[in-house]
């Protein structure tokens, strides 16, 4: 059995989740970062040195690294489909998950915090907005990308799609005005519906 270490507040154990779930496979989660510790024991820390989540362990195999983890469970369990088996397909679902970490996701991050995270008389305004204005044109961006196809990475569903899909979750349940932006609206909803993100992207942030 699969053994994954995190707690589901965290955006990178969302998107673990949702590919173990959305590829069916049984695997047990131990809370851990935040409130529930252990990511500072020695033991864990000989497992992921950098003291974070998620970590998974696979019948001895060690991975940390969000969306790494999204991959090879994809590789191993789902190659052909979720892990495209055409180069280019594979690579442009690799180009836009890395799009997710390396730049979407700081752009939204300053806006998250202040509002879930931050008490509400210590938030501050100007780092809200400045998050915004740098999100905003990303989103535009992104819905841009699905007025073309209806996934991530063309006609099907794929890996791009779990973390990309939950970071659009985290930024739309803020409490903040948003614009309309229908391509993308139409690709979550179609997330919304698929059972394998249920726990996932239903759940409010913390």
């Amino acid at each position: 059995m699969l053994r994954l270490w995190g707690r589901l507040s965290s955006i990178n154990v969302r998107k673990v989740v949702w590919a173990a779930q959305e590829l069916g496979l049984s695997f047990q989660r131990t809370d851990a970062g935040g409130q529930f510790g252990i990511v500072r024991e020695p033991r864990y820390l000989g497992l992921n040195p950098n003291g974070l989540v998620p970590l998974l362990e696979d019948d001895g195999f060690v991975l940390w690294e969000s969306n790494t983890i999204v991959r090879y469970l994809c590789a191993r369990h789902a190659a052909g489909t979720l892990y495209p088996e055409d180069l280019p397909t594979r690579f442009i679902a690799e180009q836009w998950m890395d799009w997710q970490q390396t730049t979407l996701n700081p752009a939204g991050r300053h806006a998250f915090l202040q509002w879930v995270r931050t008490p509400a008389p210590q938030r501050d305004a100007a780092l809200i907005a400045h998050s915004v204005a740098a999100t905003e044109p990303l989103l535009a961006l992104l819905d841009a990308r699905l007025a073309q196809q209806p996934f991530i990475a063309g006609e099907r569903f794929t890996m791009a799609d779990i973390p990309v899909g939950c970071e659009i979750h985290r930024w739309w349940a803020l409490p903040q005005e948003r614009p309309a932006l229908p391509h993308l609206e139409r690709w979550y909803q179609s997330l919304l519906a698929r059972p394998g993100a249920r726990g996932v992207l239903d759940q409010p942030l913390s």
